[in-house]
């Protein structure tokens, strides 16, 4: 046999195929990239399409949620918008006067009033709020029957169509001066009671209702990852001779760790946001030293006494707070093995 008859080797052959060209050019450059490499050129041509899908959605992000960041120069300004028609050459116009809303923030008492009230409604809804979608979506997938999972999955998740007003609605007929509780205790020889206007229990109360109104969504969350969960699990556990409850501890919580981490992390970014209209609403009725949190600082410093530098600059405090505290949570998700928002 001769020798070009002779078959090379697969990867004689590939090394010989892929060699770069003596000359350099554009070819050895392509053939010098490292392997699963792309330009930015192929990706481009690849994914057009896709691109094309999320260009409106980009647009809309950049539009309504970046652009309007350049307004927080306001807060360096002691804005006037009766200064033009035009709310941007006010903002040219107004006069300049750097850093001073953000000391009188910083000195003002009302501010601190604000910022505690926060911190104290967030951790409380934290303790109690954010644990019971978990608890609930554990009961309700060990329910056996389809009809009754999906009863009452439907039942507890009807409140969150319902507005802040309807939800304020039925909480004052039931706990307020004259509702339901109250007159019951009133027919029973008892002085009557009203939670709705105790600045002490303002706090659990607003707690109470968020739980009511969101924790059925939280369900649907947590009731998807477990749907994720393979059944071979927990035969595999059971014939080990696990029970219900280490089954529960040593297979499912494992299985909703990164959705618990990843809504941790989203939770504690919104920390500072703890309701605009639910404590709007209800602002009034137990006074601003028990239910005045930032959102409402900001709207009637800003909207209401036409303070809008000094609002402004209380909300960019609370931008950049918030940043920060998503940062610092996705840091431990990663510290724990977790994804969190974005990776590593």
């Amino acid at each position: 046999m001769s020798h070009s008859t002779v078959p090379r080797s697969r990867t004689e052959a590939e090394t010989t195929e892929k060699a770069p060209v003596a000359s350099g050019g554009a070819i050895g450059t392509r053939y010098n990239r490292p392997k699963g490499k792309l330009s930015w050129r192929l990706r481009f041509r690849r994914d057009r399409v896709l691109l094309l899908m999320t260009l409106p959605a980009v647009l809309l992000i950049l539009v309504f949620n970046y652009l309007p960041i350049l307004g927080n120069i306001v807060a360096f300004e002691d804005y006037d918008p009766y200064a033009s028609d035009n709310g941007i050459v006010s903002m040219l116009h107004s006069p300049w006067v750097a850093l001073e809303n953000f000391q009188q923030i910083f000195a003002d008492s009302s501010f601190w009033n604000a910022v505690q009230n926060t911190l104290v409604l967030f951790f409380l809804q934290l303790i109690l709020f954010f644990p019971i979608p978990i608890l609930l979506a554990l009961l309700i997938n060990s329910v056996v029957r389809p009809r009754v999972r999906a009863l009452s999955q439907a039942i507890l998740y009807l409140p969150h169509f319902f507005s802040w007003v309807l939800v304020i609605a039925v909480f004052q007929q039931l706990l307020g001066g004259a509702g339901l509780f109250s007159q019951l205790l009133r027919q029973h020889g008892f002085d009557g009671l009203d939670v709705m206007t105790d600045p002490n229990t303002f706090k659990f109360l607003v707690t109470a209702q968020s739980v009511w109104k969101d924790a059925g969504w939280g369900i649907i969350v947590f009731l998807a990852a477990l749907s994720s969960v393979s059944p071979d699990l927990y035969e595999a556990a059971a014939m080990d001779g696990a029970g219900r409850w280490r089954r529960m501890w040593h297979v499912t919580l494992p299985a909703l760790r990164p959705v618990i981490a990843l809504l941790l992390v989203l939770r504690v970014g919104d920390a500072l946001t703890v309701g605009f209209e639910q404590i709007l609403l209800q602002r009034d009725a137990v006074g601003p030293g028990a239910a005045e949190v930032l959102d409402t600082f900001v709207w009637w410093n800003g909207v209401r006494n036409q303070d809008f530098g000094y609002a402004a600059a209380a909300g960019l405090v609370k931008g950049v707070i918030s940043l920060g505290l998503v940062l610092a949570a996705n840091k431990v998700a990663h510290l724990m093995g977790e994804q969190g928002v974005y990776k590593k």
